[in-house]
């Protein structure tokens, strides 16, 4: 099984691709500047209707402001712990970033994956978190090592790993 260390000054970094980091930043300008509008708005609309303590529309516009508030308090956290993925990667191991062809010998099947941070994970897609178990298991990897991780689902997993591209 491959030994391997996690750089110890990479802990809260959210890593992202360059798309990624610009969807973030989109979402976030969307919601400062145009949802919180609207929310302001449904919340005014609701405030005329009188009574508040009995007031449906007026307790949902607040559950919506609510909910946008923590959504911008999440995404402004994950931009400023952001870092974007390099386009030149060291393939000499797994890292995030980089695709690997795997065997997985549970399955008995090759696998590719490309490992990148948590808000873009898309494992059906191949798309794989570095924070994940098999993730994990996988990071500092090299061609050849034999990686294992425990599945909530098929217990002990292993994997061989085959090639590492950018």
């Amino acid at each position: 099984m491959a030994k391997k260390s996690e750089p110890e000054n990479m802990e809260g970094v959210v890593w992202v691709t360059e798309d990624g980091y610009k969807q973030m930043q989109e979402r976030l300008d969307y919601l400062k500047n145009v949802k919180r509008a609207e929310v302001a708005s449904k919340i005014a609309v609701a405030r005329s209707y009188g009574d508040l303590s009995e007031n449906s529309e007026y307790a949902a516009a607040k559950d919506e402001q609510s909910a946008t508030e923590n959504e911008i308090t999440e995404l402004d956290e994950k931009i400023k712990k952001a870092k974007i993925i390099s386009n030149k990667i060291d393939t000499s191991r797994v890292s995030v970033g980089c695709s690997v062809r795997i065997y997985d010998k549970t399955f008995d099947e090759e696998v590719v994956y490309k490992i990148v941070g948590s808000t873009e994970s898309d494992p059906m897609n191949g798309l794989l978190s570095n924070e994940s178990p098999a993730g994990k298991a996988l990071l500092g990897a090299k061609v050849g090592d034999v990686v294992s991780y425990q599945s909530i689902n098929s217990g002990t997993v292993s994997m061989e790993v085959l090639e590492i591209t950018n």
